[in-house]
């Protein structure tokens, strides 16, 4: 095909594209503009027909950036300098941006993180869906029509006039990912770019997106590149991985082969942050964050973060080489130790499950409480119990009461009856009304430290507020105390003079569990404060809150959807479905011998490491 004609008639495309690759990079360099820093630098990357290629790691490793070059695109600032780029027989390097855009939603698609951008609030999704197909006049009108009616079943939709005429208020989280999907699969395009597209999503949701996805991949051939920080989701969709870590590949092969073996350290640092469902293991994060564009280390750019690193690793950049392993198996690392690193062990970080009948001491009691929302009752009859030095968590589906039940436990929402209960005090609806006492000794984490924490005052000035409110302490001391509480969450008390807004995420969510902690609480609800978080930074908050756990003596309630990483950080759990608790009791117990169907549904929905070895 003329890599500078037009896109491809979408329309004549059919399932069965012979398979090989269809996509394919070649040192590919992103950098900044007239800055001369690269942001991405040596990327190789071949997808073939019907394959899924997972690309994973930390926040500014270069995932994104490198996915949106696959679009012969980059962000402002930011401009592809180097490399070959061929997707579906274009050579986007070479080609002008008129004919780039003519091949950008047909040859070669786009899933963002967040669906809702992708679709138009003011527009029916019928009208959307549709909105491609017209714009290219991809077959008659009646054709178009078909095609819209054809693709929504194959994402779990339904098809009907109905749904067609709904806005995208409308309807679910989980709908509006599978909108998104269908309006990338309509053209039939060859390669698909996915950016972390079911982050936020509760593992029911996620699973069955995640299916429908992988099935609609292999039947019309498609080659995906799923951007993703959740090594466990590339596990249950991924045939091959490839692991980013500042601007460059270090290692890539078959999911099962990686994931078995990693033979970089990066990779190994990756796997020790992530929590298995069906076994407790102590989380750990990597130190240090990853280096910026100008600011990378000569040698390996890992080596400043690596407990295997030589002073060789520090003198030269390594190339990536093949590694063999015991499976027959082989992909590539880059490394200049792989041949010596120590075996990978996995089992080595292993915890024990919480004993069956430990004392407990109740702290917080939550009985028969009922939530409405005007006159729509949201939760019913839900009871709980937290004791000291105990992490309660609450799991369930999206719109299943979690979050509400905990902003009532907060006195963040009124509309409620029942008893909540601390230390045998009764608490009243809204925290405006409790003592400074009760609201002292209850404090709530958010999930989003990036519209928790005011941008623009210094972190000093958001960790002092509470310790004033509450007499704990002021000026000098209060001073003092912050730097304090800025190192108990493993942060550089020099950060005390920067504004929240030039924090990155991990760092923010880290001030606002400290500006918590400032005000000395019995209980801490922790609402889903790992859920968009790096897996590495997940695995040091974790570990944080559960040293803050012994060390202080502090009882968590913890929302979340995330079972795995319940197992490794709870030690109850309460299931709730349609705001009714459906079952509760020890987190080993519950995950290992389900007694509800529900339970039981979320447990198979739940991506874990294991799906890579199925």
């Amino acid at each position: 095909m003329d890599s500078t004609g037009p896109a491809r008639d979408a329309a004549s495309t059919t399932p069965g594209t012979p398979e090989g690759p269809v996509c394919v990079v070649e040192g590919l360099r992103v950098g900044l503009t007239g800055r001369g820093l690269d942001v991405v630098e040596d990327v190789d990357l071949v997808v073939s027909a019907g394959e899924v290629l997972g690309l994973v790691g930390e926040s500014g490793s270069g995932k994104t950036t490198t996915g949106t070059a696959l679009l012969g695109y980059a962000r402002t600032g930011a401009e592809i300098t180097g490399g070959r780029i061929d997707v579906a027989g274009h050579d986007l390097r070479s080609m002008s941006w008129q004919q780039v855009r003519a091949v950008r939603g047909l040859d070669v698609g786009y899933v963002p993180q967040d669906p809702s951008s992708a679709l138009n609030p003011a527009i029916r999704i019928g009208q959307q869906l549709r909105e491609l197909l017209d714009l290219h006049s991809i077959g008659t009108p009646q054709e178009r029509d078909e095609r819209v009616r054809e693709i929504l079943p194959e994402v779990g939709l339904p098809a009907d006039d109905a749904f067609l005429r709904r806005y995208p208020h409308q309807l679910s989280g989980g709908q509006v990912q599978r909108v998104a999907l269908a309006m990338v699969f309509l053209p039939r395009p060859a390669v698909l770019v996915l950016d972390e597209p079911t982050t936020g999503l509760d593992v029911t949701t996620q699973g069955k997106v995640l299916d429908t996805l992988g099935e609609l991949c292999r039947r019309f051939d498609v080659a995906a590149l799923y951007v993703t920080h959740d090594l466990s989701v590339v596990a249950t969709i991924a045939d091959r991985v490839a692991v980013m870590y500042a601007g460059q590949v270090v290692e890539v092969g078959a999911t099962r082969a990686v994931f078995a073996e990693p033979a970089h350290p990066y990779t190994r640092a990756l796997l020790r942050a992530i929590p298995h469902l069906h076994k407790p293991y102590a989380l750990s994060g990597i130190p240090g964050l990853a280096p910026a564009p100008g600011r990378r280390p000569d040698g390996c750019r890992f080596n400043d973060r690596c407990e295997h690193a030589v002073e060789a690793c520090r003198a030269t950049q390594p190339a990536l080489v093949e590694v063999s392993r015991t499976g027959g198996e082989s992909h590539v690392a880059r490394c200049i130790r792989v041949d010596e690193l120590p075996p990978w062990d996995p089992e080595d970080r292993a915890v024990s499950d919480t004993v069956p009948d430990r004392e407990r001491e109740i702290v917080l009691e939550v009985g028969g409480l009922d939530v409405s929302y005007g006159r729509t009752q949201v939760v019913h009859d839900v009871s709980f119990d937290l004791a000291r030095r105990e992490i309660v968590a609450l799991v369930g589906e999206s719109g299943s009461g979690k979050t509400t039940t905990s902003r009532c436990v907060a006195g963040l929402h009124q509309d409620w009856t029942g008893r909540i209960e601390l230390e045998g005090e009764q608490l009243v609806a809204s925290a405006r009304r409790r003592s400074p006492e009760q609201r002292k000794r209850v404090q709530y984490i958010f999930q989003n430290p990036y519209q928790s924490l005011n941008p623009r005052r210094t972190v000093e000035q958001i960790l002092t507020r509470p310790l004033a409110l509450f007499g704990i302490a002021r000026g000098r001391a209060a001073r003092e105390r912050s730097a304090e509480l800025l190192d108990q969450v493993q942060l550089d008390p020099s950060l005390l003079r920067l504004r929240a807004g030039r924090l990155s995420g991990g760092e923010r969510q880290r001030v606002a569990i400290a500006r918590a902690l400032a005000a000395e609480p019995d209980v801490l609800v922790c609402d889903e404060i790992t859920s968009a978080l790096d897996v590495s930074i997940q695995g040091s908050i974790t570990a944080l809150l559960d040293r803050i756990k012994a060390e202080r003596g502090i009882s968590m309630l913890f929302v979340t959807h995330d079972l795995a990483l319940v197992r490794s950080i709870a030690d109850r759990i309460v299931v709730l479905s349609d705001g009714r608790v459906v079952e509760q009791g020890l987190t080993a117990q519950v995950l290992d011998h389900p007694q509800e169907d529900y339970t039981r549904e979320l447990l198979a929905h739940t991506p874990q490491l294991a799906n890579a070895f199925d």
